[in-house]
């Protein structure tokens, strides 16, 4: 069976470090840093029979914006709409049903984005960032 929660005491946040620090877009978080993304965020676990098999989270003022980060689903569980089901909730969470923005980045998979309304960017070129 399964299940999404926003529980974060269910939270396997070794297995969510575990396979943050060898993805490109989080190489080498520290399982420190990892829960201190977890206190600041919205986040999603997804369970199979109660084992946690992916992992999303939103940062987010609750009305304005909402960021959408750190979304996977692992490898061996890949390929049977896990990840659609888990974004499907995160969409439809009662608590972030008033954020007008929503953005995320993305380099595989827009395909699974574009199911939920998301879009290449209106204007990429008001958006700027600052990397350290």
């Amino acid at each position: 069976m399964i299940t999404v929660s926003t529980d974060k005491t269910k939270l396997d946040v070794p297995f969510i470090q575990h396979f943050l620090k060898d993805i490109y877009w989080a190489a080498g978080r520290t399982i420190e840093e990892v829960q201190t993304t977890i206190d600041a965020s919205v986040c999603f676990g997804i369970y199979l029979n109660d084992q946690q098999i992916g992992f999303a989270r939103v940062i987010t003022d609750y009305v304005v914006f909402g960021y959408v980060m750190d979304v996977f689903i692992t490898e061996e569980h890949r390929g049977k709409g896990y990840s659609s089901i888990l974004i499907e909730n995160m969409m439809n969470e009662p608590i972030l049903k008033d954020i007008k923005i929503w953005r995320l980045a993305t380099t595989d998979a827009h395909f699974l984005y574009r199911k939920f309304g998301f879009t290449q960017l209106e204007h990429p070129e008001k958006l700027m960032e600052k990397k350290l």
